[in-house]
């Protein structure tokens, strides 16, 4: 019976790291899709920006027009949209009224800030990292978003 207590604890150690390692890519696929997202403003470098609830910066791409997406495929690989299944909310400072969404991909609603949908960038790796700001890929420039609504344009 004592030998096959080392073999308990041996198996249990592995299913504890499964379980953390497995949990970390569920969480960062999560990141992009959230039921009920909330926006919200986080000071940075740059003044206040939107970020949505977990304070990970949310950024416009200039090639969308009139509350449609331009970025697909390659581009959202990069650049994953912030997508809903239910109602988006306001916190802080975002105002309510510039909160809308658009039709996305699988069926999915892409959450949209004063008629701009919302992506994250990938090589931001924190709350608060602003890497994206002023990128030109996929065509067009990225940028952040004030509590306007409208992209801030230094940095």
């Amino acid at each position: 019976m004592k030998r096959y207590i080392p073999v308990v604890l041996i198996v249990a150690a592995a299913a504890l790291v499964f379980a953390v390692t497995s949990g970390g890519n569920s969480k960062a696929h999560k990141a992009a899709h959230v039921t009920n997202p909330a926006l919200d403003l986080r000071s940075t470098s740059l003044g206040k920006v939107l970020v949505d609830d977990q304070g990970r910066t949310l950024y416009l791409f200039e090639a969308d027009k009139g509350d449609m997406s331009n970025c697909s495929s390659a581009c959202l690989s990069i650049w994953p949209a912030l997508s809903s299944t239910g109602k988006p909310q306001a916190h802080g400072g975002v105002l309510a009224a510039k909160i809308g969404t658009i039709a996305g991909s699988a069926g999915k609603q892409q959450v949209t800030y004063n008629g701009h949908p919302l992506y994250y960038y990938a090589g931001d790796q924190k709350p608060g990292d602003i890497k994206g700001q002023g990128l030109d890929q996929f065509g067009a420039a990225w940028y952040v978003l004030g509590a306007n609504g409208n992209k801030i344009d230094n940095g």
